[in-house]
């Protein structure tokens, strides 16, 4: 198991694989962000995108994903999150592309009032197969403290 007491400023990781599907593509588009450029070729293929592209916010859903199968294998102790910051949509994601983690952790801290838990502020970047990055943010997530 993972609690804040393991975690250091400056730990990295690398983790995940996930396929990016035409299907999985259109579907999400169409229950949550339903714009033309994430639901049609031929609509993308008139904008800067050139081609059907997944929304920015399917691709936060597919790192979270791989985050939370991430903290699985590793005993991570989440409680949940307070929030995320400077989240950024780098370059496009389309059907076909892999797109894997990366986690850098920034600060940690002890809650000053609730000492069975504090915080872990990561950068989280998500590249695709190229290894180019995707997308960016600064999350804050509550771990639990050992032996409290």
């Amino acid at each position: 198991m993972t609690f804040l007491e393991d975690i250091g400023v400056g730990d990295v990781a690398r983790f995940g694989s996930y396929r990016v599907e035409r299907e999985e593509v259109l579907a999400f588009a169409k229950a949550y962000d339903p714009q033309p450029f994430h639901l049609s070729e031929e609509a993308a293929a008139a904008t800067h995108f050139g081609r059907l592209s997944a929304s920015g916010w399917h691709t936060a859903s597919m790192a979270m994903a791989m985050i939370v199968a991430h903290f699985r294998e590793t005993g991570f102790q989440s409680i949940g999150s307070p929030g995320v910051d400077e989240l950024r949509w780098l370059k496009p994601v389309y059907p076909g592309d892999t797109l894997h983690c990366e986690t850098e952790v920034l600060e940690t801290r002890r809650s000053a009032s609730r000492p069975e838990m504090g915080f872990v502020i990561s950068r989280w970047t998500v590249l695709n197969q190229d290894d180019v990055a995707v997308m960016t943010m600064r999350p804050t997530v509550m771990i639990r403290t050992r032996g409290v």
